[in-house]
C-alpha cells in the first residue's frame, strides 16, 4: 500500500511541478510579448533562445543591413511564419546617401523571406508626401520600395548603419 501511495504522491507532485513550470514559461512569454525593446533579448535568453544580431539576420535574408536605424537592435522573429517585429526606441527618420528618407514607427512588423520584406507596417517614405511602405524587395544591386507605386533605389545606399533622428509623429 505504501508503494502505491508513494507512486501516486510522486505522480501528483510531478504533475503539479510541471504545471507550475509551464505557468512560469507562460509568464515569461507574456512578459516577452509586452516588452518593447530594452530587455527582450534577456527574456529570450532566459527562455533558452539566443538571437543573432538584426544585421546578421538581414544579411542572411539578403537584405541591406542599413535599412533600419542603427539603434533598432531588438526584434522577434518566427522562423516558421517569417513574421518579424522590430523594436525601435523612438519614432524616427533616417536619411540615406541617395537622399532618400525613411520614417519608422517604434514598432515595425512584416514578413521576412529571402530578398524581401513584405506586408510591412510601420515604415513610410517621402514621395512629395509621406507614403506607407508595404514591401521592400532586393533585385541584384537595386532595392525596390513599394509604397502605392514602386520606387527603385541603389542597394549600396542602404548598406551602412545610420542613426535615426527622433521625431514627434509617425
Amino acid at each position: 500500500m505504501d508503494q502505491v501511495l508513494n507512486k501516486v504522491g510522486t505522480y501528483w507532485f510531478n504533475k503539479k511541478a510541471n504545471k507550475e513550470l509551464s505557468s512560469v514559461s507562460d509568464d515569461i512569454s507574456s512578459l516577452s510579448n509586452s516588452i518593447q525593446g530594452g530587455t527582450s533579448w534577456l527574456v529570450n535568453k532566459l527562455k533558452g533562445k539566443m538571437q543573432k544580431p538584426l544585421q546578421e539576420l538581414l544579411k542572411e535574408y539578403n537584405l541591406p543591413i542599413g535599412i533600419f536605424p542603427k539603434d533598432a537592435t531588438n526584434y522577434e522573429f518566427n522562423e516558421e511564419t517569417g513574421k518579424i517585429t522590430i523594436y525601435i526606441p523612438s519614432i524616427c527618420e533616417v536619411g540615406y546617401k541617395d537622399s532618400s528618407v525613411l520614417r519608422f514607427a517604434a514598432i515595425v512588423t512584416g514578413y521576412l523571406e529571402k530578398g524581401k520584406l513584405a506586408d510591412i507596417e510601420g515604415i513610410k517614405t517621402k514621395f512629395i508626401i509621406w507614403v506607407k511602405v508595404t514591401s521592400i524587395a532586393i533585385e541584384g544591386s537595386k532595392v525596390h520600395f513599394t509604397a502605392g507605386l514602386k520606387k527603385t533605389r541603389s542597394r549600396d545606399a542602404y548598406e551602412v548603419l545610420r542613426d535615426g533622428i527622433t521625431i514627434e509623429k509617425f
